[in-house]
């Protein structure tokens, strides 16, 4: 018999629905053991499971909202006081209560919001604490025993590898990001050397134009100046001349203006003030004089560097046309981008040959955690199966063999380099097969339910919800899956919704749901029974609607 460590602390204690789906308005207390729910098909027992799924971060749907003119709420209250959780609501800026409460929300525009304790959360947030909290076993989930993927997500639980999981995840994203750079490099550089004979070219032409940031602007006006030398110097002269002539010149009148001033200077202020702007006129126009004759003398004739100073002009020009830019600069970025494209070319064994060492070392990180996981998850497997099949001889399975192969692969995958394959023989002197076909319904069944009965444990949840786990069994089969559960709930809290009474009588806690119709509104409501209607519920489950004798006998005896 698997005996189950004691680890139980944590609960969902209230659970309130209003306005969701037929629900109307409802308030659950649960117990902290085993809560069966039961009622006929068709009544709404799956709307429960749809309220739980939106306070662990299941996406709102507007169509499950009651009456679109009010706003949906699904509540719950869950004691964590010993979960230590501590640390994730410090992570997450929130507020930590021992009795912490979710709550969901969906409004009548269709938004919809999360709380923890009162706090807005992101859905990704919510999804982070529910997934510690509740475990929701769907029916769909007994089929996705057969997956690899589910498979190998039950070993890495029990392996409890996490953290090595997630590291390997992301060293091979990193490895398959590298090989992925290599694929476009060796296209670039490919492409690179059908085009570089003319990139050389291009480049070699531009780099003998030597150009710089503002030599276009200083040749256009270098050319300006020799190509008008004569017009310059005979201006120029002209202006000297007049400036400069020796007793009508500009420069002689004004320094015999400001001889006569410099007699007034004295009068009063506005004479002083008009001999110093006369005087400040001089020197400037004295000033100038030099400038011009400076300019006057530098200028010569030059025809030789005219021509030189045309042939680069144009040289610049016909670089612009070729490229169909309009300045130096766009010339200089496109010399730049094509010495790269060179050097890349060039350089091309030297920069790949430093990419496959990248590529070489990310892999060998890879592998190095992929090992580790086969190595963890092989010293696990042999204890898993162990317990297996000590809880499915409990279960009415006493013959079934489980065989987990598992052995390294070349290549990597999603899960290491590890390859896994879940093998069964049913009954006594079978051969094994693929666990998905060598299974019946019920039998999937029970073996989902030892999974879980262990994954739950490892896990440490407090809570557990099983949504017709029973589904393909009845009887004894049926009453040694509750005993299971009944054992499990020993330890954490236990929700079954069942259609067996075998597994019915089993729990502490019955909630009943049941469709009623007024004033032509049909509504999902939910009671707890008490014992007396336990034991009708029981008899109708059992016989029926009539609920005989004999079958209330046997609810009885199921009872007791």
């Amino acid at each position: 018999m698997y005996i189950y460590p004691k680890i139980k602390e944590d609960l969902l204690t209230n659970l309130s629905i209003k306005n969701f789906a037929l629900i109307e308005d409802v308030s659950l207390q649960l117990q902290d053991d085993f809560t069966i729910i039961t009622g006929e098909t068709g009544a709404g027992k799956s709307i429960l499971l749809g309220a739980l799924s939106l306070l662990i971060g299941k996406r709102a749907d507007i169509t499950s909202v009651r009456n679109p003119d009010k706003k949906c709420v699904v509540e719950g209250h869950f004691k964590i006081s010993v979960y230590q959780l501590e640390n994730f609501f410090v992570d997450n800026d929130l507020d930590y209560e021992p009795e912490t409460i979710i709550r969901r929300e969906i409004l009548p525009s269709g938004k919809s919001r999360a709380f923890i304790n009162d706090t807005p959360v992101t859905l990704q947030k919510l999804v982070l604490l529910g997934n510690q909290l509740i475990d929701i076993h769907s029916q769909h989930e007994t089929l996705s025993l057969g997956e690899v993927n589910y498979q190998f997500k039950i070993i890495d639980d029990l392996a409890n590898h996490k953290t090595t999981l997630v590291s390997y995840k992301q060293k091979l994203n990193s490895y398959k990001t590298l090989l992925k750079q290599l694929e476009e490099l060796k296209a670039s550089q490919k492409e690179a050397k059908a085009a570089y004979d003319y990139n050389l070219f291009l480049v070699s032409e531009l780099q003998e134009a030597n150009l710089k940031e503002g030599i276009q602007e200083e040749l256009e006006e270098k050319f300006t100046e020799l190509n008008n030398v004569e017009e310059l110097k005979e201006n120029l002269s002209a202006s000297s001349f007049h400036l400069e002539q020796e007793e009508i010149g500009v420069l002689a009148v004004l320094r015999d203006v400001k001889n006569k001033l410099s007699r007034l200077e004295n009068f009063s202020e506005s004479y002083k003030e008009i001999f110093q702007r006369v005087e400040s006129s001089l020197l400037e126009l004295e000033d100038v004089t030099e400038e011009i004759v400076r300019l006057e003398g530098k200028i010569e004739d030059d025809p030789e560097e005219l021509t030189l100073v045309n042939q680069k002009l144009q040289q610049i020009y016909n670089l612009q046309r070729k490229h169909d830019v309009e300045t130096v600069e766009e010339l200089l970025a496109l010399q730049n981008d094509l010495e790269k494209k060179v050097a890349s070319s060039e350089n091309a064994d030297e920069e790949l040959n430093v990419l496959e060492q990248k590529i070489e070392a990310s892999k060998q990180e890879a592998l190095a955690l992929a090992q580790q996981l086969y190595k963890t998850r092989k010293k696990e497997i042999p204890t898993f199966i162990s317990k297996m099949q000590a809880i499915l001889a409990e279960i009415g399975m006493p013959d079934a063999k489980l065989k987990i192969e598992i052995s390294l692969q070349e290549e990597f995958n999603a899960h290491g380099i590890d390859k896994m394959n879940w093998l069964l023989a049913a009954n006594k002197g079978g051969s094994f097969k693929d666990i998905k076909k060598a299974a019946s319904g019920g039998e999937l069944s029970r073996i989902t339910l030892a999974v879980k009965s262990i994954l739950a444990f490892y896990g440490k949840l407090p809570t557990i919800i099983f949504d017709e786990i029973d589904t393909g069994v009845s009887g004894d089969v049926a009453q040694k899956m509750g005993n299971i559960m009944l054992k499990m709930s020993q330890e954490m809290q236990v929700i079954a919704i069942t259609h067996l009474p075998q597994i019915a009588a089993k729990g502490k806690q019955h909630l009943k749901v049941y469709k009623e119709t007024k004033k032509k509104i049909t509504t999902t409501n939910i009671e707890q029974l008490s014992e007396e209607n336990r034991i009708l519920e029981l008899a109708e489950m059992l016989g029926g609607k009539e609920k005989s004798n004999s079958a209330i006998a046997h609810a009885k005896q199921l009872l007791n």
